[in-house]
């Protein structure tokens, strides 16, 4: 799909839910919890809230959590007692997700899920990218261009979230209709990081040294993981695809040379300004869907540098 084209896509998908009656006089503080600063995939959703917000004069409060359930919960406690009028969050882990949320519906604030869903404590609506049917492209793609066999290996993100779950289920549909793939490893990671990517990609080719494909869950992780291809020469032998669509990796790809070869390319940005706009929305008490869901699209050396040039 061509870069237009996604952000007319876009576009549309803000239009049908943004709250066009809706003012931003009753929102002048937002609370943004994020995870880690570190992801880029956090930054970009970060900077769509900030500078969207800025635009409809809301001074936005951020908070990372460097990837510690406890510390969000604290700093989340501390967000409370600032005077905001709506809560924008996405959780740093799986265990004591619903917390934050829970704390915000007692204090009566707004609060729009982003990336990730707090299981048994929804907030007032969920914004995220579709992460199952893009994962299952994401494999597929890793898989044709091995050949349509071979031993497979697959590095996850952190265990329980969200994107963790729906990455794993496509990669996995992809794995059950080729059936000369052999899946021979998995392991998680608690940052989704190109460090642990790395070191955990080491480990797997040293107990798989005929590994031919790795589905990073995400492009850090994917970025790590071809370094520790690189250092092992294997280039020529390995497929490697990532997710999200990291600045960084959209540059890898567009070089068009290296294992890490296709990624699935997030609407980060457009989280965060739909993130704001909902915020809004119930702020001034309309409805707003309880799901916000856009579809990440498959990005390869063909395409990245259009990403590259203008991330949606």
């Amino acid at each position: 799909m061509k870069l237009k084209k996604v952000l007319m896509a876009a576009t549309a998908c803000a239009a049908l839910f943004s709250p066009m009656g809706a003012s931003a006089e009753a929102v002048t503080k937002i609370g943004l919890a994020v995870p880690n600063l570190q992801a880029d995939f956090f930054n970009q959703i970060k900077l769509g809230v900030e500078n969207y917000a800025k635009e409809k004069g809301i001074e936005v409060i951020v908070v990372d959590a460097k990837n510690d359930t406890a510390t969000q919960v604290s700093q989340v406690q501390d967000l409370m007692t600032q005077g905001i009028d709506a809560f924008i969050y996405i959780p740093a882990g799986a265990a004591a997700a619903a917390v934050p949320t829970r704390l915000a519906r007692e204090a009566g604030i707004p609060v729009i899920n982003v990336d990730r869903f707090p299981e048994g404590e929804p907030g007032d609506t969920f914004i995220g990218g579709e992460g199952v049917n893009s994962s299952y492209q994401v494999c597929s793609e890793i898989i044709k261009r091995a050949g349509g066999s071979g031993k497979m290996v697959i590095i996850h993100g952190q265990k329980g979230t969200t994107p963790e779950i729906d990455r794993t289920e496509g990669c996995m549909k992809a794995i059950s209709e080729n059936t000369g793939v052999q899946l021979v490893d998995q392991q998680w990671t608690e940052r989704w990081s190109a460090d642990e990517g790395f070191a955990i990609t080491q480990n797997m080719l040293t107990a798989n040294p005929d590994i031919t494909m790795i589905f990073g869950q995400a492009d850090g992780i994917a970025m790590g993981a071809a370094k520790a291809v690189d250092v092992a020469n294997l280039s020529d032998k390995v497929v490697i695809g990532g997710y999200d669509g990291d600045g960084s990796a959209l540059e890898y790809l567009a070089k068009c040379e290296g294992p890490f070869v296709v990624t699935a390319t997030q609407s980060t940005r457009r989280m965060g300004v739909l993130a704001v706009d909902s915020a809004i929305a119930v702020a001034a008490g309309e409805e707003v869907p309880a799901s916000q869901v856009s579809e990440a699209v498959l990005t390869t050396c063909e395409n990245a540098a259009e990403f590259v040039a203008n991330h949606p």
